[in-house]
């Protein structure tokens, strides 16, 4: 086995490849590359190969050579001909291994001439035949078109342009062709192994030939230049000058060697901060950019700035031109696209973009998906991050000229000795650097910033100070001693945010209660972290964006790991620093860790964390063996100026027998103690089955880390795809199965089981992260893109095409005829019920003004239909039209999977079991209309009714203001602005015409929008004379549910056709006449109907129902009280009914003219007297016609307002009037009973009730 042992030895580089032009095979056209026959011959792009690689194979890292071969050359070989720029390029790349660990490359890319006669032949027969084809297709017949020069002569300017910089005359030009060496690496020490290829190169390009052979170099960085261990530097030499590198210690932040500064300059703070947080909530995010290392930078530094959460999905910063078509992956990813300067971001056909964070790094730009939470404490976070920048002289709203100067800068450099001393200079202090900058417009713009971030420069100048009391001299330039700076103290940064936000996570964490195996096997039913409480801890400001966050992989992946690890040993290195963090801010915070405030707290970790990397720097920990001359025959390791050789593979492709290196530096201990770090630490790889056991538990689809890099054939495409097929119809289960548990969790509770666990902010959270799946599956295969939402443009066709021909539409018509035949036979009246109709819906979202958007009409109308229960009907129905699917959607999208499609309405028809009023709840201010039927008893001659009624409706938003209601109508629609829920209805007339009485069994009101509909039981009279004397009622009302069977079905049966819910039957219509009850069911009513009222008061303010219904619904407060003074009752005469508050105010007559004969008990009896006599003649006293039952319902209500229920329950008890008017049996007359009353009333003292308007109108008290 070629290469050194078969464990992983700590060597700093696997592999040394070379790439380019094979002359063997010729050129070949790279078709997957995109548009290559409009280019010029020069333009276009050939394949390239692995030409050669050293060592042919190393066991631990098996060398992937598709892989390597695209991202050494992502877009390819390039040609030039001498009159092009030729610098030479570096960048870097990774590769993700199908088990999630990662091998990093580093590339430099340069130009060569072409020396093989055959190639410069074929380049020029494609010329010749590339402007045979132009010259037809684009120059006026006029035109004489014998050669190249003669076309220069024509004045068709943009033709001789694109000709003379794209010629190519064999006798005239000279070819290059590009080439590139690439090291492969364990880890990313990107500026060491950047130093590396540059002094190869330059030993290439420059006359005299290098001190030694390059074999010798290259041998040395492969075999005999180990990893540095965690916590310590190493200084081994290039072929010019030495180049150092150093590791964090594992209690560090993990290695990071990308420059933060540059992402900064690139898109400024602002930018930088949004793009995170897309990251974070796990959209996808696409970075675009012209070249391949900024898009690498850019996704490494975000990605390292989650720390210590790690991106869960597709990573892949720099996407092979071939690879194009992974961009409508429907998972969450983080791509780079490279540009290529010409077009702009319009040319771009981007399968989606409903969630797409779309970043054109080259300038400046960012876009956004819709409604994207607010970072926590975002402004002050970026005024703590400007802070830092500005102390290393660059303004936060980014560098706009800084990017291409800065990149001259380099190559300017490049070419210069790289050990240089002058290099220091170029960026020295801040000071000086913002002396450079008084003359640049950027100055104004900053000092404008400087004065509102409220940073004087002389702080500036006292940090400067505090860094440069060197008598330490550190070993690397001082330019890249600053990068090192910058990038700790903007990491430490970040890092502190997240210290901060889940200091006291592990509270929170839900440790399984079975063994680990069990755990694994039923990982994804299980909760892992208490969110509920978690987040009801947090401030207000908070809860949108952490509420989205504890849903993402990242953060399940993150506690799993806390759970795996109990003990310190197998501790995660990531989740070991960050628990070290945490607890020292713990101890730091003397305030009570559960009482969060919003106050803003600022890293304080950064100078010991820059202590650390500079005292490392100021002295080395290890030198490597110099480079040396290897045992070569003469004659090898010759090379002729300006091509990068082939190179002596013999001596190459093995290492030393032994490695004297580590024999001599290394005590045995670390060595191993290394290795294993060396695994987990940077290569996030677990040797154990821990990593695996998560990666498998926890891919929730998500099993597709980087795309397969090889040459793609349909095959391997349809295999990619169909693994995204599997992978968005587990995550539909899974989110389908955490709503319902979310949402059956919170209704056991409302039946009085359970705990309850979930908020307002975290219904929405759900809501929307279903509809970001629903907008992936719809843009997953997608032909042609329209507008940015799939969903909605795929039900905009859908509404077309109806339009066109209406009369195929099996359901355009059904639930209406259906009806008008049911109505005949069925005498009882009911509403005839909503059309079920897709395109209505759509119609009701299209009409809604304040939706501006597709992607906010698409989440509006999945609201709507999750509302209605119809989202399954409605999708089943808009894919139903199997021509409209196979025009938009190619043959592997997810709409095209029979089966998987059927599963995955079939898991959306689960919704249809709870209740969601997520359409309601959200669009607070629209108008809706509500449809009124109102039914009078048959069996008592409503239709004598004369007087003239009105009604007024009452929601959880608002309520109507009486309407009213012209005689002997008895359905009516109004229009009016949302009222949420709706509660109650007052309804009563103005007593006017010979018969003004009124039966009116119940009352039905419906949401013609979302099809809610309210039935408010009556089955009282309104009249004088009549009953209680009751002019006007208040009802209280109950959402009816519809069957789901009829959902299913076509609608034949409504769904609204249920018995009413009647208390008072009225047969003969007398309260009197409820069945009676015996004193202990009666005390268990009352036990529930305030236990009722307690955990409505429990429950989180945003999910509280409606109090009205607890106090006066069903089995509610008032009728609960009203059983306890029925009990025992005496009823005078047969005919004539007396009623509670009869009773109520005989005693209130019996304390008043106590009162009046001074005849004074005790003073707090005396007060309780009083309160309960001002009450009831309050309520005697209001202009309302409420009748006697109307009046004792207000009484009890504003006693439950005001706390006085239990006072005055033990004032009557004692009351000489109870003695007359109720038997010994009585429970008001059973001390023990009142007693135990008394305490079950006093438990609602501790509550705040406050009263709908409708209860307590007319009345001031």
């Amino acid at each position: 086995m070629s290469g050194g042992g078969s464990s992983a030895p700590g060597r700093f580089a696997d592999y040394f490849v070379i790439c380019g032009l094979d002359t063997e095979t010729g050129l070949e056209p790279d078709e997957l590359s995109g548009e290559n026959f409009e280019q010029t011959p020069l333009r276009r792009t050939f394949k390239s190969k692995v030409l050669a690689r050293y060592p042919e194979t190393v066991e631990w890292n098996p060398f992937d050579q598709d892989a390597v071969g695209m991202l050494c050359m992502p877009k390819g070989l390039a040609f030039k001909t001498q009159s092009d720029s030729r610098d030479p390029q570096f960048h870097s790349f990774i590769i993700t291994r199908e088990d999630g660990s990662r091998t990093f490359g580093f590339s430099l890319t340069f130009y060569e001439e072409v020396t093989s006669k055959q190639i410069c032949s074929a380049m020029q027969t494609l010329y010749h035949m590339h402007n045979a084809e132009y010259d037809i297709l684009h120059i006026p017949p006029t035109n004489d078109k014998d050669s190249c020069s003669s076309i220069e002569d024509c004045n068709v300017t943009s033709v001789s342009k694109l000709q003379r910089f794209n010629s190519y005359d064999i006798s005239r030009d000279t070819l290059y062709v590009s080439k590139c060496i690439c090291l492969i690496t364990p880890m990313s020490f990107m500026k060491a192994c950047k130093k590396v290829l540059e002094q190869l190169h330059q030993a290439v390009t420059s006359p005299q030939p290098p001190p030694l052979p390059l074999e010798s170099y290259i041998y040395n960085i492969l075999y005999e230049v180990p990893l540095p261990p965690a916590g310590r530097s190493l200084k081994f030499s290039g072929v010019y000058g030495p180049i150092i590198c150093q590791r964090p210690s594992t209690s560090e932040l993990p290695l990071f060697d990308f420059p933060v500064k540059e992402v900064f300059e690139l898109l400024g703070v602002e930018n930088v901060v949004q793009l995170f947080t897309c990251a974070l909530l796990e959209f996808q995010i696409l970075l675009y950019s012209q070249h391949y290392q900024r898009l690498m930078t850019v996704a490494e530094t975000i990605t390292a700035l989650m720390f210590p959460f790690q991106w869960q999905h597709v990573y892949v910063p720099i996407l092979p031109a071939s690879l194009l078509h992974f961009l409508d992956a429907p998972v969450p990813y983080l791509m780079g696209l490279h540009s290529n300067g010409l077009d702009d971001r319009s040319k771009l056909e981007l399968p989606q973009e409903a969630n797409l964070c779309f970043v054109d790094v080259d300038n400046h730009f960012i876009e956004l998906p819709e409604d994207l939470p607010q970072f926590p404490n975002k402004l002050e976070f970026i005024q703590e991050i400007s802070e830092i920048l500005m102390a290393f002289g660059i303004p936060p709203e980014g560098n706009l000229h800084c990017s291409e100067s800065a990149s001259k800068m380099k190559n300017l450099r490049a070419c210069d000795i790289v050990s240089d001393k002058r290099n220091g200079n170029i960026a020295g202090s801040p000071l000086n650097s913002y002396e450079l900058l008084k003359e640049n417009e950027t100055i104004a713009r900053l000092q404008a910033l400087v004065k509102r971030t409220g940073v004087s420069l002389e702080k500036l100048e006292v940090r400067e100070e505090t860094s440069s009391n060197k008598d330490l001299k550190v070993q690397c330039d001082e330019e890249e001693f600053r990068v090192y700076q910058l990038n700790i103290q903007i990491r430490e940064a970040f890092a502190n945010r997240f210290t901060q936000m889940f200091a006291d996570y592990e509270v929170f964490v839900i440790q399984p209660s079975q063994d680990k195996e069990s755990w694994f096997t039923n990982r994804e039913q299980m909760q892992n972290f208490d969110k509920a409480s978690f987040l009801s801890d947090q401030p207000e400001p908070y809860l949108p964006f952490l509420s989205r966050f504890l849903e993402t992989q990242m953060f399940a992946s993150f506690i799993d790991n806390k759970i795996m690890c109990h003990d310190e040993d197998d501790k995660d290195p990531i989740l070991r620093v960050f628990d070290s963090r945490v607890d020292k801010i713990r101890l730091l915070n003397v305030r009570t860790p559960t009482l969060r405030t919003s106050m803003y707290q600022k890293c304080t970790t950064i100078d010991e964390a820059e202590k650390a990397i500079e005292l490392r720097l100021v002295k080395i920990d290890h030198t490597a063996i110099h480079p040396h001359l290897l045992d070569m025959k003469i004659g090898q390791g010759k090379y002729e100026l300006g091509f990068f050789p082939k190179l002596q593979s013999d001596v190459l492709s093995i290492g030393p027998a032994s490695n004297k290196w580590t024999k001599r530096n290394a005590p045995a201990q670390w060595r191993r103690k290394d290795r294993q770090k060396q695994h987990t630490e940077h290569l996030r790889l677990d040797n154990d089955q821990r990593e695996k056991y998560i990666q498998e538990a926890r891919n929730l689809g998500s099993t597709i880390r980087q795309p397969k890099l090889s040459n793609l054939s349909p095959s391997v495409i349809a295999q990619t795809n169909w693994k995204f097929v599997e992978g968005l119809l587990k995550e539909c289960r899974n989110k389908t199965k955490r709503m319902l548990v979310e949402k059956m969790g919170r209704e056991a509770v409302e039946l009085g089981h359970g705990e309850v666990n979930i908020t307002g902010v975290e219904e929405n959270t759900l809501i929307a992260s279903l509809c970001d799946l629903l907008e992936r599956i719809w843009s997953h295969g997608l032909q042609v893109k329209q507008g940015k939402s799939a969903l909605w443009s795929h039900l905009l066709h859908y509404q077309e095409n109806r339009q066109r021909k209406p009369t195929s539409g099996s359901f355009s018509t059904s639930g209406v005829l259906l009806d008008s035949e049911r109505r005949k036979s069925d005498a009882s009246p009911a509403m005839s019920p909503l059309r079920i109709s897709l395109i209505q819906d759509m119609r009701h979202i299209q009409n809604i003004g304040e939706i501006k958007t597709d992607v906010g009409k698409a989440r509006a109308w999945v609201r709507l239909s999750m509302e209605k229960k119809l989202l399954s009907r409605h999708l089943k129905q808009l894919l139903s039209d199997i021509e409209l699917t196979k025009k938009l959607y190619k043959r592997y999208a997810f709409l095209r999977c029979d089966d998987e499609k059927e599963q995955f309405l079939y898991h959306l028809l689960s919704f249809n079991a709870v209740d969601y009023f997520c359409f309601t709840n959200v669009f607070t201010t629209i108008l809706i209309p509500y449809h009124i039927l109102i039914v009078p008893s048959k069996k008592l001659g409503g239709s004598m009714f004369t007087a003239n009624p009105w009604i007024c409706i009452s929601g959880e938003l608002g309520e109507t203001g009486v309407l009213q209601i012209p005689r002997n109508i008895l359905e009516m629609t109004f229009e009016c602005q949302n009222l949420g829920k709706l509660t109650t209805v007052q309804i009563g007339h103005d007593n006017s015409g010979l018969y003004a009485k009124w039966l009116v069994e119940y009352v039905m009101v419906r949401n013609e929008i979302t099809g809610h509909t309210y039935k408010f039981p009556c089955g009282r009279w309104l009249g004088k004379g009549m009953d209680d004397g009751s002019l006007e009622r208040i009802l209280v009302g109950e959402l009816l549910t519809s069957h789901t069977e009829a959902d299913e079905r076509q609608c034949r049966t409504p769904p609204l056709q249920q018995s009413p819910s009647m208390i008072r039957r009225f047969v003969t219509i007398s309260p009197n006449n409820k069945p009676k009850l015996n004193t202990g069911q009666i005390q268990e009513a009352i036990g529930e109907a305030v236990n009722g009222i307690v955990k409505h008061f429990h429950k989180p303010e945003k999910e509280r129902g409606s109090l009205t219904l607890l106090l006066c619904g069903e089995s509610g407060l008032v009728s609960a009280l009203e059983q306890v003074f029925q009990h025992g009752f005496k009823s005078p005469r047969l005919f004539k009914n007396v009623f509670i508050w009869d009773f109520l105010e005989k005693a209130q007559t019996y304390y008043e003219t106590l009162d009046q004969n001074e005849i004074v008990p005790e003073e707090n009896w005396q007060t309780r007297a009083r309160s309960f006599c001002h009450f009831v003649t309050a309520i005697n006293n209001t202009p309302r016609n409420i009748g006697k039952d109307g009046k004792f319902q207000m009484l009890v209500c504003l006693g439950a307002r005001d706390h006085l229920l239990h006072h005055w329950i033990a004032l009557l008890a004692d009351c000489p009037i109870t003695a007359q008017m109720y038997e010994d049996i009585a429970l008001i007359k059973d001390h023990t009973l009142v007693n135990s009353l008394i305490r079950v009333l006093q438990t609602l003292q501790e509550f705040n009730i406050t009263l709908e308007a409708s209860l307590v109108k007319g009345i001031d008290i």
